[in-house]
């Protein structure tokens, strides 16, 4: 269901109005009562977020995670990288000499 725009051309009210296509336009204003209301043309057939819990984040592409890992990786300390790599080299010379 979308929302339109809506402003009362008596008081100014300028407010927005979720409601069904199938729903008639609404002439009354809430604010004063009087039937001056009219629709203001919106931003069309697009889908607006809006409120909380829309995050430009939610839906990036595998390629864009990826990348966005590896920054975060390069970006770590120095002292930080070593240290995983030590470990990681000494879990795998041990590995390989116990298999040999």
């Amino acid at each position: 269901m979308p929302t339109y725009d809506y402003e009362c051309d008596a008081c100014g009210h300028a407010f927005e109005l979720f409601q069904s296509m199938k729903d008639d336009v609404a002439t009354k204003c809430p604010e004063c009562g009087k039937k001056k209301l009219r629709r203001l043309f919106g931003t069309g057939g697009a889908i607006v977020f809006k409120g909380s819990g829309f995050y430009q984040t939610d839906y990036r592409s595998d390629s864009y995670k990826k990348k966005a890992k590896a920054d975060a990786d390069a970006s770590k300390p120095a002292s930080e990288s070593k240290g995983e790599k030590k470990s990681e080299s000494k879990g795998s010379s041990s590995g390989g000499s116990e298999s040999s």
